[in-house]
């Protein structure tokens, strides 16, 4: 029982590397087939637009496992400096490395769709591997002020960050039709894209106090926030569908900034 803290982190890091093979695996690419045409070499598009979001998916389970294992050491009261460092490790690589593979895709593609485009400049879509540079710093600077943050975080958590990124190729292919043209314009632009991707690495290393789902007491005071927040996500959801996830993320957010914590009124 004692290994299986880090058991659970280790499953988060295998989940993390499984997401970014389904999202390199992701979009049109193309393969040479000799079968028809007299033997003759032919090139043809192979679409494998639903492994992005099977990556997603990956990136949700590297969040469960993320969330149990820090349960299951405390239930266990099992605490090691390896269990830390390698929570980090693997957290890096499914918070921080896995999104920034998504957003190296979506950069990809809008920069196909603009006009007259024959291919896609390579520092065009470097700017999306920031996410995993931030997150790094981000979880370097937890490592050694995680006892000062016991009832809020200082910054926005890796595992937001990278649940929040992969929540937006679910937006765009499952959200409602009336949501569907916002998702595609905003994820088809690549200004957006930018704008997206520094407000994340921005927010990841600033000195805003973010929530933890769990409040430090179990009173209106300290738990409304909590609260507001589950409730609204959990209401647009009839509205949204899967956007209702990306939406939540946006409330923790603004919600995070907003919010005063009482110890410091």
């Amino acid at each position: 029982m004692k290994h299986l803290p880090n058991l659970l982190t280790l499953a988060n890091l295998f989940c993390g590397c499984i997401a970014i093979a389904y999202i390199l695996n992701a979009r049109p690419y193309t393969s040479m087939s000799l079968a028809d045409h007299g033997g003759l070499p032919t090139w043809q598009w192979v679409y494998g637009r639903e492994e992005i979001y099977m990556g997603s998916f990956f990136i949700g389970i590297a969040a469960v496992c993320d969330m149990l294992d820090g349960l299951v050491a405390r239930a266990l009261k099992i605490f090691s400096p390896i269990g830390k460092d390698l929570d980090s490790l693997a957290d890096v690589v499914s918070f921080g490395v896995a999104p920034s593979v998504i957003l190296f895709k979506f950069l990809w593609d809008a920069k196909m769709g603009e006009k007259n485009a024959l291919d896609a400049n390579m520092l065009a879509m470097v700017p999306a591997f920031l996410i995993a540079c931030f997150a790094a710093l981000r979880l370097a600077k937890y490592n050694i002020t995680a006892t000062s943050q016991k009832s809020y975080f200082i910054g926005m958590p890796v595992p937001a960050t990278g649940i929040f990124v992969a929540s937006l190729p679910l937006v765009q292919w499952f959200s409602p039709a009336k949501t569907e043209h916002i998702a595609s314009a905003v994820l088809q632009n690549i200004w957006s894209i930018y704008l997206i991707i520094a407000i994340l690495c921005f927010l990841m290393v600033s000195k805003v106090k973010f929530i933890k789902m769990l409040p430090s007491k179990w009173s209106l005071i300290y738990a409304w926030p909590q609260l507001a927040l589950v409730l609204l996500t959990a209401a647009s959801f009839p509205f949204l569908g899967l956007a209702s996830i990306t939406f939540g993320f946006i409330l923790y957010m603004l919600i995070s900034i907003i919010y005063r914590q009482p110890e410091t009124i």
